[in-house]
């Protein structure tokens, strides 16, 4: 029987107003870890206290891994909208860069 793996997809909100996007298997232990400050290259460390603002849950490391690299290439904004779940506004957002991207003629 295979067993059910559970990798998670976060993004939290450091003390400067940045935001981190990560992955992991055990979203408790990392976010402890994030507050605690293990590692002082760590791009969290002097940001801390960080808070939880989005999670997602995946059987998949390839999917959540896709999933991060996705978020991690959006805009403040986008990421914003993904907070409310406002999947309109996603989409409006992304047309919107596309736009930006056209070549004029």
């Amino acid at each position: 029987m295979a067993r059910d793996h559970n990798y998670f997809v976060y993004i939290v909100e450091c003390s400067d107003g940045m935001y981190y996007t990560g992955v992991t298997n055990n979203l408790e232990r990392r976010l402890d870890e994030h507050n605690e400050g293990i590692d002082p290259k760590a791009f969290t460390f002097k940001r801390r206290p960080v808070v939880l603002r989005y999670w997602d849950r995946s059987s998949d490391i390839k999917q959540a891994i896709a999933w991060e690299k996705q978020i991690k290439g959006w805009s403040r904004k986008k990421k914003e909208a993904l907070f409310k779940e406002d999947w309109e506004e996603i989409k409006e957002l992304a047309k919107s860069k596309s736009t930006l991207r056209q070549p004029s003629v």
